[in-house]
């Protein structure tokens, strides 16, 4: 045994790799809602990037160590304490038998990623990943390698100021919809929107000014995580990792790749923009957060340590 889970929290959730050869199954595409995240993260504690991880959400979970540990909490800023002690986030420290770690919340932001050193957490494969499909319950056991880690440590507990690639606050840049021309686009564009508390890793779901379209209906067709289906009453939903292989709603617009990751960060209350991207921009801002991303944990990796000065610790 490693770790006990004492107190779940909101929705903790083992991630991995997506099953993207799967959706033909109806089977989502899964894993992590910050896949960037995820990465540096697991490379903080010296694991491949595609380690398994416990993906917290909102409000974490509380973690009792039965064995010595290495871990580290990289993503949204959470509180995080261990045996009631404040512990900053974006930094690697160990675990020991009989301690325990208390996630809380966070003040911006709405996932982090608990990596463990020595490979990750053990879970079984399903569908050629070792991502779950149900969140951790109380009492449940996370079983992994009894490990140390060196102090490493970042200056900021966000992928996206980690990758020095700056994005417009609060904005998410997209790409026309297969169904733009039903809505008057620029409807869209010209309102901010307020991230609904019904939202999940399934679809984000916003409250705005309601979308007029043209009559009609579509077959259900392939959807994808990014695509903005806009309900009958004119609301519109990002789909998430989680979200369905195939839908009825028509699609005004789809978030680019750069910005997937963002949308796994937006929280219930904040207000959220579109700007309209290029193909080119899109295709350009795609491989500069892939790039960034790629050197970033080579970068980690090739470390003997890292100790930069790190987030302190809520209070």
């Amino acid at each position: 045994m490693s770790l006990r889970v004492i107190r779940p929290g909101t929705h903790s959730l083992l991630v991995a790799a997506g099953r993207p050869g799967s959706r033909h199954r109806g089977v989502s595409l899964g894993g992590p809602a910050d896949r960037a995240a995820w990465a540096i993260g697991n490379a903080l504690v010296g694991n491949t990037p595609d380690a398994v991880a416990l993906e917290v959400t909102l409000s974490g979970p509380t973690l009792r160590a039965e064995v010595d540990v290495g871990l580290c909490l990289f993503g949204a800023p959470f509180q995080l304490r261990r045996d009631g002690d404040p512990l900053p986030v974006a930094a690697t420290f160990p675990l020991r038998a009989g301690q325990e770690l208390t996630i809380g919340g966070t003040p911006t932001g709405a996932r982090a990623y608990l990596c463990a050193a020595g490979g990750g957490f053990e879970a079984p494969e399903v569908l050629g990943s070792r991502a779950a499909f149900a969140p951790l319950e109380a009492a449940a056991v996370l079983r992994c390698a009894v490990a140390s880690v060196p102090a490493r440590s970042l200056a900021a507990a966000s992928a996206f100021e980690v990758l020095e690639l700056p994005a417009p606050e609060r904005i998410l840049r997209v790409l026309p919809g297969a169904q733009a021309d039903w809505f008057d686009l620029q409807a869209l564009l010209a309102q901010e929107y307020r991230v609904a508390p019904a939202s999940s890793r399934m679809g984000i779901r916003l409250q705005g000014v309601p979308l007029p379209k043209r009559s009609g209906e579509i077959v259900s067709e392939v959807v994808a995580p990014g695509a903005i289906q806009v309900t009958n009453e004119g609301q519109c939903i990002i789909l998430g990792v989680d979200g369905q292989t195939i839908g009825g709603y028509p699609k005004v617009a789809h978030v680019i790749r750069a910005d997937l990751d963002r949308v796994g960060q937006l929280r219930p209350g904040e207000m959220v923009r579109f700007e309209l991207a290029s193909p080119d921009d899109a295709e350009r801002l795609g491989r500069q957060v892939a790039d960034a991303l790629r050197k970033t944990v080579r970068r980690i990796q090739g470390a003997e340590w890292l100790s930069f000065p790190s987030p302190a610790a809520p209070g």
